[in-house]
């Protein structure tokens, strides 16, 4: 069964399948650009990682602070009776068990692709990005790490295709507003960084191919992701694990889920026999 979305399908990301996804994606990516590259270019896949603390039951991301505890100043009295009967209170109060909640640490592994020229000598030249949740909570540590990275290359160091196919967490930082659309595909030229194109993007409508820039003199690669996506969902048997019927986060509008209730209909529509034919009669 196909996705019902003629884009980006959003139950991927709210159905605990996004990290199958997300290096299913990569690896699609990678299988085409290798393929489409002249003599003397290598896709290759990289990876960061780095270790957040986190809820042991929601598995959602902190930053560790410490527990600070500030004592009253020495030689301060006070009313000695009431401060026994605090005393005896706290201590009474405290000897009961509490439940507390115990920070985890585990560990994050975010795939990314690097294209190098070899000649002269080995440099990257594009690298592409496809965002994880961890790189969209503004503040932790998955955000820093890659605003790092996608502040260098925004200074020219070399091109950048980012691929934002989350609805959910904090966009880049740019200085004009992003288009009001559920997704967005950027690309950064290294010679007009920090100008970028940005494509809006839906789950409504197929994907625009995107260009992926390379060195002068030599021409982009037209990446066409839909049909990848497409592909990574019937492969994957994303169909079986989806639950179409459940509310997305964040919700659709009363007009998205209009339409998607009719995709789902029809999706989900019997398909009509084709109508005998009548065998013609020979003349002998």
């Amino acid at each position: 069964m196909k996705s019902p979305f003629p884009g980006m399908d959003p139950y991927i990301e709210v159905s605990n399948l996004w990290g199958d996804f997300h290096n299913s994606l990569i690896a699609a990516i990678k299988g085409v650009i290798n393929d489409a590259l002249p003599p003397g270019f290598v896709a290759r896949t990289s990876e960061r990682s780095y270790i957040a603390l986190v809820e042991s039951d929601e598995k959602k991301e902190h930053w560790f602070i410490p527990d600070i505890k500030i004592a009253a100043p020495r030689g301060r009295k006070g009313n000695s009776s009431a401060a026994a009967g605090d005393s005896a209170t706290s201590a009474t109060a405290e000897s009961e068990p509490v439940e507390l909640r115990a920070f985890l640490e585990e560990d994050f592994e975010e795939k990314f692709i690097d294209i190098y020229e070899l000649q002269p000598e080995r440099r990257l030249v594009t690298s592409i990005e496809v965002l994880s949740p961890s790189n969209k909570r503004c503040g932790s540590e998955g955000w820093i790490q890659y605003q790092r990275k996608r502040q260098a290359l925004l200074h020219g160091q070399a091109n950048l295709v980012e691929l934002d196919l989350l609805r959910r967490g904090d966009r880049m930082p740019m200085l004009d507003p992003w288009p009001k659309s559920q997704y967005t595909l950027l690309m950064a030229r290294a010679e007009r960084a920090p100008r970028c194109r940005v494509w809006p993007t839906f789950f409504d409508r197929p994907m625009a191919i995107l260009p992926i820039p390379l060195t002068k003199p030599h021409p982009d690669i037209p990446l066409a992701l839909q049909p990848l996506v497409e592909a990574i969902y019937e492969r994957g048997r994303y169909a079986q694990d989806i639950d179409y019927s459940k509310p997305l986060d964040p919700p659709l509008s009363p007009e998205q889920a209009t339409w998607l209730a009719e995709q789902l209909h029809r999706a989900n529509a019997p398909t009509e026999a084709p109508a005998p034919q009548k065998r013609r009669k020979r003349n002998h």
